[in-house]
Formats: C-alpha cells, structure tokens, sequence
C-alpha cells in the first residue's frame, strides 16, 4: 500500500474524545488533512477540488464554539470529504464531466448541510465516475481515483475518491452515493466500511440524480462505530442505548449465477462459519431488472445532454446511456419484478436478522480492464462489480461493506443486509468483524 497519512486507525470517537479533552483542535485535524492530501493524493487522485481556506475557517469556527462551551456532537470539528456530485455552495462541483466543468451551486446539498450544522469541516471534494454512472471509478474528467493498495488497480466506483481518501487516512470520513454499489464497492476495493442505508433514509435533494428510484447518499469510514456515527447525524437518528448481547441469526446466500473468484467466496464464507446457507435464485434476471431501471432512469436525466453535447460525454458513459433509451412497457415491467424482490427479501429478513454474502465477486481489476477472468470464466468487469450490491438497491435495504480480509495483499468486502429499523444491529455485528479489519491493517 502506498502511505499513509495522519488518519489511517484514527476514528471520529477517538478525535472528538481528544478535541474535547484539549489534546487536539479542529484547526490541527484539518492541518493534518490538508498536509495529507498534499504528500499523498497526487499518486491516487482521490481528491478533484480541495478547500483549504474554507476548512481552515470552518475549522477555527468550530474550536471558538468548544471553547466557548459550544458542543455540536461527534462530528464538531471533524474533517469530511464530500463527493464531486454532491452540491456544495461556493465549491465547484463538476459531477466528473466536462457538461459541469465550470459549476458552481449557490447551496448546499441537504446533506452538506446536516453536516456543516452538526459542526463537521467539508475539506474538498472526491473523484466520482462520470455522473456516477460506472462501478469501476476510472471514468472521469479528472482523471480515474487509484487504489491505495495499488495505483494501476481500480478503486471501484463510483464513489472511488470518497473510499480512497478514506483508506489513505487522508480523512476519517467521507459521503458518496451508491445507486447500484457505489459506496460499498469502492468500500470493499479499497479495505474500509461502506454502508449504505435503506432508500430515502439520507435526504438526496441537491445530490445529481442517476436514477432517482435508486439512488441513495451512503458513507464510508474506518470502522462500521464511524460509518453509525455519521448515519445518525444525516438520518436524523438518535444514538443508541446500550446494546443488549443477543444471539444474531445470520443467513448465507448461495448465489445461483454470479461467477465469484473462489479466494473471495472463502474468506468471506469463513467469517460467517456458524450462518445458515440460503439459496437465493434468479440473480440474472434481478440484476437485468436493476438495469433497466437504472439505464431507464439514467436516460431521462440526460436524454437532452445527449442530444445537444453528446461530445462531451466520456464515450463509455454515452454509450451506457444510449442503450437506456427503451421502450415503457420494459420499465414498467422492470418496475413489478423490483416489487417482487422487495417482498422476497422482506420475507427473508423476517427468518433473519442479517443476510451476508460478499460485496463484490473480485479483487481490484486494472484501471481500464472491462473483462475480468474468475476461475477461468470471462466476465464482464461491470457484473462482476455490482451483482451483488445492486440487489439491495432494488430492495431499498440498508447494506454495509465489512473488511473481511485480504487476498494476495489485496482488500476483500463482507456485505451484510438488514432490514429497515435494524441498522443499529447491523453496525453492532460489523464490529464483531473487526478481526478481519485489524488483519487487513496488519497486511
């Protein structure tokens, strides 16, 4: 991996504990943050716009408020980053795309918002895919976000700067969006926590829409108590009491289509050894309906750039889209079959309180790569990203990227799956996972 800076192993509980204590300041946090982006981001391209000056001042805000008896809560004087979709007023947000090169919003996302109130420091914004429509990370304006672990791999995507950054220490936190994966993609490429709560639960008013039936605001952080910790300041959550330690039933699904590399598949089987195995059929065609949705959805947001500046679109990006414009009868019918997964997957979290199955079915491809070879079979680099995130979209369930471990010296995600109403559980468990976290540090 490549270095790391100030905030590798650091949490947000940890910061706060010592701001609150006088051992450390707001103003020092985001002196460590922008000196870590400075030694650290060129290699990795996690980061596309960085606002010293606005984090020094909201930094130096945030120390006058404690000193004065102020307290915000856990996140008052903690450095995030925000990706480059997510509106922020006064700071480019250029969405990867030459169509927003020049963009400024005039307001804040609701979301940025939540988090300016709650005392949190916005250091910049990270490198998206192309208006987040990709999983690899490595089409943008700006150039692709590169794996810390690894500069030629891939960081996943679509948030791939926000898992970057993350990974790297350069921040402790960051917001991304995931409409098919995209937090928890990146998460489990790069080695951190990518959670992503159920639909509707972040409010996505000032986030650019990919498809709006999809799309969700996540987080990404070093432990799943961080990810927890910024949930609850943008869902509006209260924190949870004391937890009571109560048997978890856990099911394993058995996928019936998706090619996963066998390396992968057993160390994140090995970290669930006493869950119960549960088939779960026609991942194929839940996946074909997660497309037509999404390419559906993706279409109507764009179908005028493409007509006016179709040149200004990444051709990947523009082909994608293109291949969306599809007859109504095919959403409308996509639509039924998500309604039918949804009551599928609500049936399967009255057995159990978490599913588990591993993020994604690879480790991180090359940077370009769209094939990738997993025991022996071709499979297209897309599918093998988002088969097994895209699910939890169309099931609007919240679902989190545990580190489970390593392979080769790279990064493997564990996902879990819960319902609505059960995140707190969720995160709890997450932490009984550290083990393999702390390996993956270790290595």
């Amino acid at each position: 991996m490549t270095s790391r800076g100030f905030f590798a192993g650091r949490t947000v509980t940890e910061l706060g504990r010592e701001m609150s204590a006088g051992r450390l300041s707001a103003a020092e946090l985001v002196d460590q943050a922008l000196d870590s982006i400075d030694s650290l981001d060129a290699p990795i391209n996690a980061f596309v716009t960085v606002d010293a000056e606005g984090a020094r001042l909201a930094a130096r805000q945030a120390d006058a408020e404690r000193a004065a008896g102020v307290d915000r809560g856990p996140l008052h004087g903690i450095p995030v980053a925000v990706k480059d979709i997510i509106d922020t007023a006064g700071m480019a947000t250029r969405m990867g795309s030459a169509h927003f090169a020049d963009h400024i919003p005039d307001r804040d996302a609701t979301c940025v918002r939540l988090l300016r109130e709650a005392g949190a420091v916005i250091v910049g914004k990270t490198t998206t895919h192309e208006f987040a429509y990709g999983p690899t990370g490595d089409v943008s304006h700006n150039g692709p976000s590169r794996n810390p672990y690894d500069t030629a791999l891939m960081t996943g995507g679509s948030s791939g700067g926000s898992a970057a950054a993350v990974a790297a220490g350069m921040v402790p936190l960051a917001v991304g969006t995931d409409t098919g994966g995209s937090v928890r993609i990146p998460a489990a490429l790069c080695g951190v926590f990518g959670f992503k709560p159920a639909y509707g639960a972040i409010p996505i008013d000032g986030v650019f829409p990919l498809a709006s039936s999809l799309d969700h605001v996540g987080v990404l952080a070093g432990t799943a108590e961080d990810c927890g910790v910024a949930y609850r300041v943008l869902a509006g959550q209260a924190p949870p009491g004391a937890a009571e330690e109560t048997p978890v039933r856990v099911a394993w699904l058995v996928t019936d289509s998706a090619v996963v590399d066998p390396a992968v598949a057993a160390l994140v089987r090995g970290r669930f050894p006493d869950s119960e195995e549960i088939a779960l059929p026609g991942v194929a065609e839940l996946f074909r309906t997660y497309a037509t949705i999404q390419g559906s959805e993706a279409y109507a947001v764009h179908a005028d750039r493409v007509a006016r500046s179709p040149h200004l679109f990444n051709p990947e990006v523009l082909d994608r889209l293109r291949h969306g414009e599809i007859p109504g009868w095919r959403y409308v019918r996509a639509v039924a079959a998500r309604e039918s997964f949804r009551r599928q997957a609500s049936a399967l979290l009255d057995r159990y309180d978490l599913l588990a199955l591993p993020t994604v079915a690879v480790l991180a491809p090359p940077i370009g790569a769209r094939e990738a070879d997993i025991a022996g079979a071709r499979v297209p680099v897309r599918d093998s990203l988002l088969t097994l995130t895209s699910l939890w979209n169309l099931a609007g369930l919240p679902a989190l990227s545990v580190p489970a471990g390593v392979v080769g010296g790279l990064p493997v995600g564990a996902q879990l799956v819960c319902a609505p109403g059960r995140e707190e559980l969720l995160l709890a468990y997450a932490d009984r996972l550290r083990g393999g976290h702390a390996a993956l540090l270790a290595g």
